[in-house]
């Protein structure tokens, strides 16, 4: 097969091709998802958009919300009415994939983009700032296979003091993580950031509502084209300004995901998240006496000992253990939620099966 030079823009692979059955593309396209909202998509090909819906097998035949199109995933799509419309029969196999718990107490994935080469963590170098939080972002992008950044906004509001103390923070914990801090107000920063910007890469912006990534997006854009909204004085929390997910391409040839805000984070089936963002705890458990040891309360736990002696945080030892757990809970949770909805439909297969034998 040969490749379409116009989704080459927008950063399809040649090795992509090889994921791809030369009958599934009869009379069919291969575009890329740019936009995703409740109940229709917006493919790009990089010569025009169009709105698009998924076909029924697609849409009802997806055995949970992982088999349907995110933001920058590739997909075969169907193009009707000299390419206004589009039907979305496949969705090509994913180079990484953001995901998360879904806010509340329902325990599903929800999905956040698909094939992103580097995502930026942006938190303010104002009250929005934690470590804490930084790591669950962490998780959640080593899980996926991403290149992780994180940025400090609004470097304009703090002294260099604030800034160097908040970078050597990050550092003391995660030594090998990029940190970038930058300023939308007044330029400083933003010319590193676009430098990390590669031309048919695909980033992604991850944060809280409220820490400037509509306006860094703003920015990099080279003028105003989104809506921002200013952080409440009452609590110095963020208001969503950016309210669906969207790819937009860059004049570099870079492309961005933007992502609304996120005050819930939860992770779940993220082992390898978990084992990359504390490496150290990771190495310590290795030379546990048990192989399934809590670090809790086990004999012969290097983990605990490391605690004890002082070689590891006590913050970064809770926030590890308070996640461990949360993703043990949700996975268990997850998994039984399947197998009830395995059971439902084979119910109701066995009914269907005893109507028609009737007949």
């Amino acid at each position: 097969m040969q490749m379409d030079s116009d989704i080459e823009h927008l950063g399809f692979q040649p090795e992509y091709l090889d994921r791809i059955e030369p009958a599934a593309l009869a009379g069919r396209k291969i575009a890329r998802v740019v936009a995703v909202h409740r109940d229709s998509y917006v493919l790009g090909r990089g010569n025009g958009d169009c709105f698009a819906e998924l076909e029924g097998k697609l849409r009802y035949g997806a055995a949970s919300p992982a088999d349907l199109p995110a933001v920058g995933d590739w997909v075969i799509a169907a193009y009707y009415d000299d390419d206004h419309h589009a039907i979305i029969h496949q969705v090509l196999p994913r180079k990484s994939l953001l995901r998360r718990k879904t806010p509340g107490k329902k325990i599903d994935f929800q999905l956040i983009a698909a094939n992103v080469d580097t995502a930026f963590i942006v938190q303010s170098l104002d009250g929005n700032f934690n470590i804490r939080r930084l790591e669950r972002y962490l998780v959640m992008v080593r899980e996926a296979s991403i290149r992780p950044v994180v940025l400090l906004s609004k470097s304009d509001l703090c002294s260099p003091a604030r800034i160097d103390e908040c970078v050597a923070r990050i550092r003391d914990a995660m030594p090998d993580l990029s940190v970038l801090p930058f300023s939308n107000k007044d330029g400083s920063g933003l010319g590193k950031i676009e430098d990390r910007l590669a031309p048919r890469q695909t980033h992604c912006l991850l944060g809280s509502s409220g820490v400037g990534k509509t306006t860094l997006l703003n920015r990099l854009c080279s003028g105003t084209r989104f809506k921002t909204m200013s952080v409440r004085v009452s609590d110095g929390k963020g208001r969503h300004a950016t309210t669906a997910r969207q790819l937009l391409r860059l004049s570099s040839g870079a492309m961005i995901v933007d992502t609304p805000g996120m005050r819930e984070l939860g992770n779940f089936s993220v082992d390898t998240g978990l084992a990359e963002t504390f490496a150290e705890i990771a190495a310590l458990a290795a030379r546990c006496r048990f192989s399934d040891c809590t670090h809790e309360h086990e004999n012969g736990c290097a983990v605990m000992a490391a605690l004890t002696e002082g070689r590891l945080s006590e913050d970064r030892y809770r926030s590890y253990l308070k996640m461990s757990k949360e993703s043990a809970f949700h996975e268990m949770s997850y998994l039984e939620k399947r197998e009830r909805d395995r059971a439902f439909g084979k119910m109701c297969k066995r009914i269907m099966k005893h109507k028609k034998n009737r007949r």
